[in-house]
């Protein structure tokens, strides 16, 4: 009877301890190394405590509730908070084998540290960096190799291990702060003289009668084409004097420069940018950047290649103005 009795007490002793650990880590260390899973491991715990009836739910339940609350709540919070916030959460579509990089995002004079699936595409990544920087992604334009399309995914774009993506756009104040357009604009707009086409204008003529510059650089009709690494030159200003165009996507500016002086222009102050092609000389464009409320306030070039044209909109503007 003394041996049923020391028996018995060591079951019940058995039966009120709580499992090791409430997250389930050591569960897990211990038990996948044996090629067993948590649940198997706990039905086995209580077949061998002698404890009948018992599920493993109930086993778990009974656990945590022996253990304090603030304790249990701690250790879950802990399981919970490896990830850091630059990391992407995963989604169930996601296999346990997707391959992951990590780059930089700059951002104005901001850095972020982002690890990402490598096959998502650039569309996902800037929802994930709207969430982080305050940028809308319709306003987000990301230099990776160029201009990075939505539908590309990062590993096609060429964004690799400890790389730097250039992030360009606008905060949602900073474009509600945009002057909306003044009656004088509406009016310049519906004035016969904005329908008549660019080319045929007084002011325009003066240039053009001037010819195709020497050292222009080649339009190509029906292309379409990045920016290129280097400034836009060979064009002429309304003065017919040469310029040259270039962009500075790290610090969010287009630089308009003549022989006598660089203009810099912050691209969120630039409220449109249009353009009509040449006639007789479609393979080139007059475009407009205008710098003020009204169309008299637009800095005219001559000359502009056909092929960067959309480029050039797109990357001032942004795409969700086209």
């Amino acid at each position: 009877m003394a041996g049923t009795d020391k028996g018995d007490n060591e079951v019940d002793s058995k039966a009120s301890k709580p499992p090791s650990s409430a997250c389930g880590d050591e569960i897990q260390q211990s038990d996948l190394t044996n090629g067993s899973s948590p649940a198997d491991s706990i039905t086995n715990d209580s077949a061998k405590s002698g404890v009948k009836g018992s599920s493993t739910n109930e086993s778990v339940t009974a656990s945590c509730s022996n253990l304090e609350g603030a304790a249990c709540t701690s250790k879950t919070q802990s399981c919970d908070d490896d990830d850091s916030a630059s990391y992407r959460p995963r989604s169930p579509d996601h296999s346990p084998n997707t391959e992951d990089v990590d780059f930089k995002v700059i951002f104005s004079k901001s850095k972020y540290d982002i690890t990402f699936p490598l096959d998502d595409t650039v569309s996902q990544l800037k929802e994930h960096l709207e969430v982080i920087t305050g940028v809308p992604r319709t306003t987000q334009k990301l230099m990776i190799r160029g201009l990075a399309k939505d539908s590309s995914t990062l590993r096609e774009a060429g964004v690799t291990k400890g790389c730097k993506v250039m992030l360009v756009g606008s905060k949602l104040n900073d474009i509600l702060s945009v002057s909306t357009p003044s009656k004088e604009e509406l009016e310049d707009k519906s004035s016969p003289s904005a329908k008549e086409p660019l080319s045929k204008q007084k002011m325009h003529q003066k240039v053009l009668e001037k010819g195709v510059p020497d050292d222009v650089m080649p339009g190509i009709l029906n292309t379409k084409e990045a920016l290129p690494p280097y400034p836009l030159s060979g064009m002429l200003n309304k003065y017919g004097g040469k310029v040259r165009l270039t962009f500075k996507l790290e610090l969010d500016q287009v630089w308009i420069g003549t022989k006598e002086q660089t203009q810099k222009l912050s691209m969120n102050s630039i409220k449109s940018v249009v353009s009509e092609p040449i006639e007789g000389h479609e393979e080139y464009h007059i475009l407009g950047i205008q710098l003020g409320p009204t169309e008299a306030s637009r800095y005219w070039v001559y000359w502009v290649p056909v092929q960067y044209i959309d480029a050039i909109k797109e990357t001032i503007m942004g795409s969700w103005i086209m």
